[in-house]
């Protein structure tokens, strides 16, 4: 007759107290034995000697960071100098721009941070500067939309008669100086280029209004090599027209 239920329970319990401190072989001899007296299969029986024990209690052993501040602080530096790579594109040129970067007095490294800084790998290189990427990512929405408002006020004529190879077609657009937050009143650059020639003219607005642009605009028409032929723009002001120019509709 087997044992009852109390009896496996009592057996059990008195059996999980070696087996949490038993070594591997003995835990397996243990196993052996409680399903000899309960008729239990051994997976049924390490589950209840584990259910009367607990789970065993695995202690998280802290990792040393190999890549510390002494080693971020060069890699910062180094990243910015290079206008911002990726880790898969410093990488490779790590030992040419520490060397460079040494001979011209811009980087102090002991022997180990060198080292470390030579060895580092691209992903590890990503993952150390990703807390700094996010802090200069520029924020909010970019401000030159498309709008009817210029097309209406200038006259409009076909694409056929926009001539990219003839000095004169011009692309503007302004460039808003918000540093990430488009609340409020803040700067503007009015960018005119000539398609053919590439000759460009810059103006600073105090915003967008259409004062601003008209007066700039209107600057820039006299500033110019040869005549505004045709004006290729999204800007969203209402500027007066200047002229019978050809304005491409924006896209």
């Amino acid at each position: 007759m087997g044992l009852s239920m109390a009896e496996r329970r009592a057996v059990t319990k008195q059996m999980a107290r070696r087996y949490e401190k038993a070594s591997k072989a003995e835990k397996g001899a243990m196993l052996d034995e409680l399903c000899a007296l309960t008729g239990w299969t051994r997976r049924h029986a390490r589950r209840a000697l584990v259910a009367v024990t607990g789970p065993r209690q695995t202690r998280a052993r802290a990792r040393t960071r190999t890549y510390g501040t002494e080693v971020l602080e060069p890699l910062t530096l180094i990243w910015a100098t290079l206008n911002g790579p990726a880790g898969k594109r410093l990488a490779p040129f790590m030992d040419e721009i520490v060397e460079v970067l040494e001979r011209c007095g811009e980087l102090h490294l002991e022997a180990e941070v060198r080292h470390k800084l030579l060895r580092i790998s691209a992903a590890t290189i990503d993952r150390a500067l990703a807390p700094e990427r996010a802090r200069l990512r520029v924020r909010g929405r970019p401000g030159t939309k498309p709008g009817s408002i210029l097309k209406r006020q200038i006259p409009i004529r076909t694409f056929s008669e926009w001539d990219d190879h003839r000095p004169g077609f011009c692309e503007v657009d302004l460039v808003a100086h918000d540093g990430g937050d488009p609340r409020g009143e803040f700067c503007q650059t009015l960018t005119l280029t000539c398609v053919a020639t590439g000759w460009t003219e810059t103006r600073a607005l105090r915003n967008k209004a259409r004062r601003w642009v008209h007066e700039a605009l209107v600057d820039i028409t006299g500033a110019l090599p040869f005549p505004l032929l045709g004006l290729d723009s999204d800007i969203q002001a209402e500027s007066p027209p200047l002229g019978p120019w050809i304005v491409r509709p924006a896209a």
